[in-house]
């Protein structure tokens, strides 16, 4: 339970599924109360836990993600083969950090995603405080490679006071 609740408190939309041989229903109870997803009690079988896994994941809004490509005014970022394919025919290598920054984005497009957020989700960390220039760095390495235009960018926007979402594009 001690696991539980510091799990839930660094990372409180992460899935959880407590497996365990305590199942009397206080200990049920607790688990579930403490942020628990779902509580099961051993004996189990593989098909009833791995229901319970799609179940879980199904709700969670941290699923995996299962965005591919990303079309962009310069052509298209492939995030399975981690590059950006231009219209022109060139092509540009995308670090896994970076692929996991625009899959952020893209899986939560219309709405600004926060720089805690970000921290969180893509670097895994939780800041106490941020005085961190990494997002920023990665933003302008990032816009480098989209050919977004720093001055005034159409690809990834920077929010005031929010954080940075994905610009307008064709489709997902």
């Amino acid at each position: 339970m001690k696991i539980l609740r510091a799990t839930r408190a660094a990372r409180p939309t992460l899935p959880i599924i407590v497996l365990t041989a305590r199942g009397e229903e206080d200990d049920r109870v607790q688990g579930l109360r403490l942020g628990a997803d779902d509580y099961v009690v051993r004996p189990f079988s593989v098909r009833e836990l791995l229901a319970r896994v799609e179940a879980v994941l199904r709700r969670s809004p941290e699923r995996p993600a299962t965005i591919r490509r990303i079309p962009v005014s310069c052509g298209v970022a492939d995030l399975d083969r981690c590059e950006i394919r231009y219209h022109d025919g060139d092509r540009c290598e995308l670090s896994e950090r970076e692929v996991e920054f625009l899959r952020c984005l893209a899986s939560h497009a219309g709405r600004a995603v926060s720089r805690e957020e970000i921290l969180q989700r893509v670097w895994r960390l939780t800041p106490k405080r941020l005085e961190t220039r990494t997002i920023d760095m990665h933003v302008a390495h990032l816009r480098e490679k989209l050919r977004d235009d720093c001055a005034e960018p159409t690809v990834i926007l920077t929010v005031r006071g929010k954080g940075y979402m994905l610009g307008k594009i064709d489709k997902l």
